[in-house]
């Protein structure tokens, strides 16, 4: 595995943040189609760790040398000790793939509002991440990187609405100031496959 993948692939343990937290509203009965509204979570809000933990769907991203071309991908968050937390990043290079994960570990800053992460993929070198917001129930949550450049969306169902997609990928862009032009979504079953703005798996 070349050199640069370790450091890619803390990448992923940004995405490791525990449940998400969405509230939707639904416009009036009388409308046509009711369209799922996120509620925003309070701005540098502390994360409630015990609640972060868990399994993340990873909905949208920028692809990554690491994450490149994965379909149905997870983390899994498990609080070892106070701040220190496994991590598991499961996916398929295709739905015909087989499952395949990469271990990884990290600590988090207490003085950041559990906010700010350090992660290290194979006891070398640590990369930063942040986890820039999670939603009033924990049921998405927004990660980022240092240089803005890769983010990624994290909800606790396989699935999301197309409009709270919409509303958190403009969060990422107007609040946080990520180039969201790049961002993808994951293909979490085989029928979202050569959609429009999802990500191509690695195996057709």
């Amino acid at each position: 595995m070349p050199s640069i993948r370790p450091l890619c692939a803390v990448l992923l343990t940004t995405l490791i943040v525990g449940p998400g937290c969405a509230m939707f509203r639904s416009s009036a009965a009388s409308a046509p189609e009711p369209v799922a509204v996120a509620e925003a979570g309070e701005l540098g809000a502390p994360i409630n760790l015990q609640r972060f933990m868990g399994t993340w769907y990873v909905i949208g991203r920028v692809p990554n040398f690491i994450e490149r071309g994965h379909v149905a991908s997870v983390n899994e968050y498990t609080l070892r000790e106070p701040q220190k937390i496994g991590i598991t990043y499961r996916y398929r290079d295709g739905f015909g793939e087989p499952m395949q994960e990469i271990q990884a570990r990290a600590s988090v800053d207490e003085d950041s509002g559990n906010h700010d992460w350090r992660t290290w993929f194979y006891r070398v070198v640590p990369t930063h991440s942040r986890v820039l917001e999670v939603a009033p129930d924990y049921s998405w949550a927004l990660v980022g990187y240092p240089g803005r450049e890769m983010a990624w969306i994290f909800a606790r169902k396989p699935e999301m609405d197309n409009a709270l997609y919409k509303q958190l990928a403009e969060r990422l862009r107007d609040e946080y100031g990520v180039n969201t032009d790049k961002l993808k979504r994951v293909p979490q079953q085989r029928s979202q496959v050569d959609r429009l703005g999802y990500e191509v798996p690695n195996q057709r």
